[in-house]
């Protein structure tokens, strides 16, 4: 083992090189040129680019849990604020949401006693252990695709200002779509758009719950 490497370091040279590069970039090679050490040593550590994603994702999801709140009074607005959390988590680094997506945690306690702590509370209010997790997992699902889409669309748009221009896209559709062009200059980003959205997957879930648990 390399003296100084250590696993802490291997992922803070991961972040670094995320941010600066993109996802594409971060590799055993490219962290081992990075730390000025050779590429087996960092094989104590890390076997393989997967396993480092999943450390790095572990990593992003250990900073969420230490700022979540305790449970609220409702299951929505404890996932309303795991969903923004997770957006502002993402939004830090550079392709964050993608590092995320199908990674396995390599500490997963910390989530687990959260999880449990939900689990228990939102099934008191009435909700199935089938609904809850169901909830976790498509607020999850919504946020990783909500900001892949969101970064995607930033870093193209800083590469070519022209790429997302309506006044060229209204021109390629002509007079034959009024609506598709009109809804083009409905779309909003940001948080607007984020809230709007993540409103939209919170009503979905409760209407499903009250059309399986009717009065």
């Amino acid at each position: 083992m390399s003296k100084g490497i250590t696993r802490e370091k291997v992922v803070a040279a991961a972040f670094e090189l995320l941010d600066e590069q993109g996802i594409e970039s971060v590799t055993v090679r490219a962290l081992a040129e990075r730390l000025n050490v050779r590429a087996p040593a960092l094989y104590w550590h890390l076997r393989n680019k997967q396993e480092l994603l999943d450390e790095m994702s572990t990593t992003v999801l250990r900073r969420i849990m230490d700022v979540l709140p305790t449970p609220s009074s409702g299951w929505r607005e404890d996932l309303a604020t795991y969903a923004r959390a997770l957006r502002a988590e993402y939004l830090r680094h550079r392709d964050g949401a993608r590092i995320f997506s199908g990674a396995r945690l390599t500490d997963p306690e910390g989530l687990m006693r959260v999880k449990e702590s939900w689990y228990r509370h939102w099934t008191d209010e009435g909700l199935t252990l089938q609904e809850a997790d169901d909830a976790i997992d498509l607020v999850v699902a919504f946020v990783v695709g909500f900001v892949i889409e969101e970064q995607e669309r930033l870093q193209s748009a800083d590469a070519d200002p022209t790429r997302y221009s309506l006044a060229e896209r209204d021109a390629r559709l002509g007079e034959h779509a009024p609506l598709v062009k009109a809804a083009g200059h409905l779309r909003d980003d940001g948080d607007q758009r984020f809230e709007r959205h993540l409103g939209i997957v919170l009503d979905g879930l409760a209407a499903r719950h009250v059309s399986h648990n009717p009065s």
